[in-house]
């Protein structure tokens, strides 16, 4: 189901013109080792501005949107939670336009799976989405992705997560353990030499 449910994704994206790229656990699935995960996150490269023609969309095929007022919940959170009512998967749609985000939509992993060609998050870009969220599941996927992946830009990753330290982007994630947990876990990760 899953396989259908991220063809779909990139068809109508895709028709749409809103370039995307899959996070979370899909993309640890794809990095790392297989997990149990029930939904979907899609970080979106436009903002909130093309809110009705993705909720135009997702309406089409069916999906359900899992708030009241998806302009108000949207324009507090940036996301736009969905859910397709044949598997019960949800799918959470995330509005970004961060200079950040929108380099790391030039770096997406093109993978074919069905009859389109789906957008991940690179493996850098999963790792330092992964380290910023900061969870134990979060530092728990890094550490497998790692495990499975010896080799990755390292300078890449350090430079972005120095960048998101100094502009203080996730208050709640104090910084000493950021970079605690950052040079840990890449440490794992980190080729020789």
């Amino acid at each position: 189901m899953f396989e259908q449910l991220l063809e779909a994704i990139a068809q109508g994206l895709a028709r749409l013109g809103i370039p995307y790229m899959l996070i979370g656990g899909q993309a640890v699935l794809l990095y790392g080792e297989p997990r149990l995960t029930r939904d979907i996150d899609v970080t979106l490269g436009v903002g909130p501005e093309r809110l009705s023609e993705l909720l135009e969309w997702v309406r089409s095929i069916g999906w359900q949107v899992l708030v009241e007022a998806p302009a108000d919940f949207v324009g507090k959170t940036m996301v736009l939670p969905c859910l397709e009512p044949a598997s019960g998967i949800r799918v959470d749609f995330v509005f970004s336009f961060s200079a950040y985000e929108q380099q790391a939509l030039t770096h997406v992993r093109r993978v074919p799976i069905g009859g389109a060609q789906v957008s991940f998050a690179s493996l850098e870009d999963l790792i330092i989405h992964k380290v910023l969220a900061g969870r134990p599941r979060d530092l728990e996927d890094v550490r497998s992705v790692l495990l499975k992946n010896r080799t990755f830009d390292l300078e890449y990753v350090q430079r972005w997560l120095r960048e998101f330290d100094l502009l203080d982007i996730k208050p709640e994630v104090r910084p000493k353990i950021l970079k605690h947990n950052a040079a840990r876990l890449l440490g794992l990760g980190a080729s020789e030499g």
